[in-house]
């Protein structure tokens, strides 16, 4: 009788009690997660719990039915290692970007498009050309907050311009890291899972490229065409200049970056490592600067600057869908791809990101594995990067802006301009389909 509980235990979990307690724990949980604003609670904590609860409860269950705890085990030291990937991975480039913060970088260029004297239909286009051309680099967050930051300095009053401006930059921002593997956690997940080298994803630039252009022109007809108050200043752009040393931590980000490419591609190593290596460098330059420049520069402070609520926001929801994964329910998510055309699926699941946050969208994905080919994979990869933006807490950029701009930009805003968003998700789709099956280049 334990072998027969412990070979269905190990198998699937579906059907029984316990599975659907499991179940109900992480519906709970991610409503807490969709329900942060309303609650006050940042949505790491209850997807931290939910994750690490759900395999307490499992480990639990395998001993009370003296299952065998070695299926259990090893499920648990892949989740780890599948995890770990992307923390370290996110981890290191959080440290560039605060380093960068620190030296003055960002604040240099806002004080430079400030004292150009642009006027607003420019800096709304500037902004998301540089929203859609950083992200693939940095990361679609840290984008979107750096760029939002610009747009409240230039004016933090006006609305005409706030609100398409803030649209503009979170669809760039999810666009751009659509097309390279470190512009959004989702693409980081499908090329760490090798759903393709490092240059396919690049094949996704047109769609991602069009699509966001077609919506910022059509949200730029609604920003007026006159002059923000306080703009073309040149002496403000020369009091804020780059810190010693910042131009040089630009060229180590680039740097690492193309080593966890080369890493990956020719030495087989995981992104991170080629990222921590990066980061091992970072610490010897910083110590260069103190000891010839006596800049004190600490790595552990630009550390203590990033963001740890979000990367144990991904911690918790990827032990959780693993944990969905682990006792079978994602199964059954595959089959959608056997009862219906996968583009139609992955279409949908695009949508679905709008509404569900597209990091467990796209776990869910690749835990359940459907049998489709390399252009499918390509496909959920642009419509999970590019879907979230129709909604404004559909993406991690959303969010971010929401808190930046709280009270201008809001959901009830974004959704008076959604339709230009959905006019570009329509346009990839479009352009992706010419491109990959017609045309066949990919």
């Amino acid at each position: 009788m334990t072998t027969a509980v412990a070979e269905h235990a190990a198998i699937n979990f579906v059907g029984s009690p316990f599975g659907w307690l499991l179940l109900a724990i992480f519906v709970v949980g991610y409503y807490f997660i969709a329900a942060e604003e309303k609650y006050h609670i940042d949505k790491a904590k209850p997807a931290l719990f939910t994750g690490t609860f759900m395999f307490v409860l499992i480990g639990f269950y395998y001993v009370g039915v003296g299952a065998d705890l070695i299926l259990f085990e090893q499920e648990v030291d892949h989740l780890i290692l599948e995890i770990a990937e992307i923390f370290f991975f996110l981890f290191v480039a959080m440290t560039y970007i605060e380093a960068l913060i620190e030296r003055g970088v960002f604040s240099a260029l806002r004080a430079k498009l400030i004292a150009k004297g642009y006027g607003y239909r420019e800096l709304f286009w500037i902004t998301g050309l540089l929203a859609f051309f950083i992200s693939p680099v940095a990361d679609n967050l840290t984008t979107a907050l750096i760029l939002s930051t610009v747009l409240l300095t230039i004016d933090n009053k006006t609305k005409e311009f706030l609100v398409p401006g803030a649209i503009n930059v979170v669809v760039a921002a999810n666009a751009g890291g659509a097309w390279s593997p470190f512009g959004d956690i989702t693409t980081l997940m499908v090329w760490a899972a090798e759903k393709g080298v490092f240059v396919d994803f690049l094949y996704l630039f047109p769609a991602s490229f069009l699509g966001w252009a077609i919506t910022a022109y059509l949200l730029s007809r609604y920003i007026p065409n006159i002059d923000p108050l306080g703009a073309g200043n040149p002496e403000e752009a020369a009091k804020i200049e780059i810190l010693k040393g910042g131009k040089t931590i630009i060229v180590f980000g680039a740097l690492t970056i193309a080593f966890a490419v080369l890493g990956k591609q020719i030495l087989h190593l995981p992104p991170m490592w080629g990222m921590l290596f990066g980061l091992a460098v970072l610490q010897l330059y910083m110590y260069f600067l103190k000891k010839k420049h006596n800049e004190d520069v600490s790595i552990f402070h630009a550390m203590s600057k990033i963001e740890n609520n979000t990367l144990l926001f991904f911690f918790g929801i990827l032990a959780a869908v693993g944990a969905l994964h682990f006792t079978g329910f994602l199964a059954y998510a595959a089959k959608l791809y056997t009862m219906f055309d996968p583009t139609i699926v992955n279409i949908g699941i695009g949508l679905l990101s709008a509404v569900v946050d597209n990091v467990p969208v796209m776990s869910a994905v690749l835990k359940a594995n459907p049998a489709i080919d390399h252009a499918q994979w390509m496909l959920v990869t642009l419509t999970a990067g590019i879907g979230g933006s129709l909604i404004s807490f559909g993406s991690a950029a959303g969010v971010g802006v929401m808190g930046k701009m709280h009270g201008i930009y809001t959901f009830a805003s974004h959704m008076k301009l959604a339709w230009t968003v959905m006019v570009g998700y329509i346009v990839s789709l479009i352009v992706w389909y010419v491109q990959f099956i017609v045309l066949g280049i990919y």
